[in-house]
């Protein structure tokens, strides 16, 4: 295990040793000088785990993650420290633009350029690095193929037209390059991606089981979440069958599967996702090793900030940096869903004993699918994995674009059952099916939709399926566990703001556009 992290670490600093003496220093070494060994392709491609919008996820005591922006854009998650973050404070008030968020969009923007140039170079490079394999060549081809597609992905749902590079810088010609429509950047997309699935010769593994690396199936969900977006706003072209048949790629292998419930609610399913980083549910998984690169703070964003004051937690701070807001919480049906119960998604009481005597705190919910034990109470460091994608999300996705291709077949019907099931674990599954049964298209997807909405609440989902659909989920504290749908574009927020159109693309940093001059700034900023 962490093997691609110990290589990155290892690649990076070690060149090969024959003809050691004769060789120019690392800092004056050319392109070709450096792919002249299998090693130095590796760790071309090697680097991309690191680097680029799987940085994202990594998250700060204070400022949470960038991946949490669109959470705090809904109103539905909150941030204690929200008093100094001016980015959750402009996010909630829907006043950020490219002025006030520039170093922030800044971050975003370089991060994925950056893994983009890389992954431009390794493309370009691999095929002629001497001593590769024909498999090795496809393999790493493929791999970088991913990443390249995984940051546009990032940035054409954030930002929406960008600029499309796809040649490794050799000169500073053509540095200032125009945004590219769309519809173009998604193209190209897709076209990594099926080189990927099709011609990279990778295992149908999921990640765990792949060493870590990106697998056909890996590559596969990319796709079809990629395929769905597409059918959605903006570009709106209906890809729902080709979404399917990517999905069914994973599912259809029978080498993923949902992680099972254990003999009691510790041992739930959720607890699994929240302590284990092998199971074969993993699709997408970003790596950490508390002795080489961590996690960073996500253990101590599961508890308030006055818990600092208990004195029992090895790191110095904590802070509800993604705290669910009660209009998120409203989506779990109480009574039956398993995900909204105390310590499975989320958490509101720690039972611990200090001088012999039992002592328990409560507080506002928090996410406890970040909780990490050895973390909090031995080391400080989190050591465990970020979970990207899950095969839940797959059967998922496989639901939704099934029922929009072909209607509420049975297959999707199961697909959004399982999901459920595990979810509603004391309901007779087949009381679930004989419920979706039945239901017209239209209130099919919505089902989906809930389902997405509560299954991958903590994996920030719910901005970009807002962001596809156009609508915003509604719920009451009156009628916990029923969601309705009404158009994003004049919906209120709990913060009592408007979203107008605008909002559902970010503003590009006018640092940037002062950089590069060909940049439109995007409508309405």
């Amino acid at each position: 295990m962490k093997k691609i992290l110990l290589l990155i670490m290892a690649l990076g600093v070690l060149a090969s040793c024959d003809d050691f003496l004769a060789e120019e220093p690392r800092s004056e070494m050319s392109v070709d000088q450096f792919f002249s060994y299998p090693s130095h392709a590796y760790n071309a491609v090697n680097v991309l785990y690191r680097s680029g919008a799987p940085t994202f996820y990594s998250t700060g005591v204070y400022a949470g993650s960038r991946a949490m922006l669109g959470g705090y854009m809904t109103g539905l998650f909150d941030n204690d420290y929200k008093g100094q973050e001016v980015h959750v404070q402009h996010s909630q008030n829907l006043t950020l633009n490219g002025d006030n968020l520039a170093g922030y969009f800044d971050g975003a923007w370089d991060a994925c350029y950056l893994a983009i140039s890389r992954a431009n170079l390794a493309i370009a490079n691999i095929a002629e690095t001497p001593d590769l394999t024909d498999s090795e060549i496809k393999q790493l081809e493929a791999e970088a193929r991913f990443f390249r597609a995984f940051n546009y992905y990032y940035l054409v749902k954030t930002f929406g037209d960008v600029p499309l590079i796809l040649d490794a810088y050799s000169s500073l010609e053509n540095l200032y390059v125009e945004r590219t429509p769309t519809a173009q950047v998604y193209a190209q997309i897709v076209d990594d991606l099926k080189y990927a699935v099709d011609q990279g010769g990778l295992d149908n593994l999921p990640m765990p089981a792949n060493g870590f690396r990106i697998s056909k199936g890996t590559a596969a969900t990319l796709l079809a979440d990629v395929y769905l977006n597409m059918s959605g706003y903006p570009v709106q072209d209906d890809n729902y069958a080709e979404a399917a048949a990517a999905a069914k790629t994973v599912i259809n292998s029978g080498n993923f599967s949902l992680i099972q419930h254990g003999a009691d609610e510790s041992q739930s399913a959720y607890n699994v996702l929240r302590t284990s980083d092998t199971e074969d549910e993993y699709i997408y998984t970003i790596e950490y090793d508390a002795s080489i690169s961590e996690n960073y703070w996500q253990p101590a964003i599961c508890y308030p900030n006055s818990a600092t004051a208990w004195g029992i937690f090895k790191y110095s701070i904590t802070n509800n940096a993604y705290k669910p807001m009660p209009a998120l919480l409203w989506i779990y049906d109480e009574a039956n869903d398993l995900r909204v119960q105390e310590k499975q998604y989320f958490h509101s009481s720690l039972t611990y004993m200090e001088d012999d005597q039992e002592i328990t705190k409560t507080f506002e919910v928090s996410p406890y699918l970040w909780h990490n034990d050895e973390a909090l109470f031995e080391t400080g460091k989190n050591n465990k994995d970020m979970v990207v994608y899950r095969y839940a999300e797959v059967l998922l996705i496989a639901a939704e674009a099934i029922a929009q291709s072909e209607g509420v077949t049975s297959e999707a019907v199961g697909y959004l059952a399982d999901v459920r099931a595990r979810a509603y674990w004391e309901t007779d599954r087949n009381a679930i099916v004989a419920d979706l049964t039945g239901l017209s298209v239209e209130d099919f997807v919505e089902e989906v939709w809930k389902e997405r909405l509560r299954e991958l609440a903590l994996e920030y989902r719910i901005w970009a399926d807002i962001q596809r659909t156009h609508m915003f989920p509604v719920t009451s504290e009156a009628n916990k566990g029923e969601i309705t749908f009404e158009n994003v574009v004049g919906h209120t927020t709990v913060w009592g703001k408007t979203i107008q159109e605008k909002h559902l693309l970010f503003p590009i940093s006018e640092n940037e556009r002062q950089r590069n001059p060909n940049l439109a700034q995007n409508t309405g900023y």
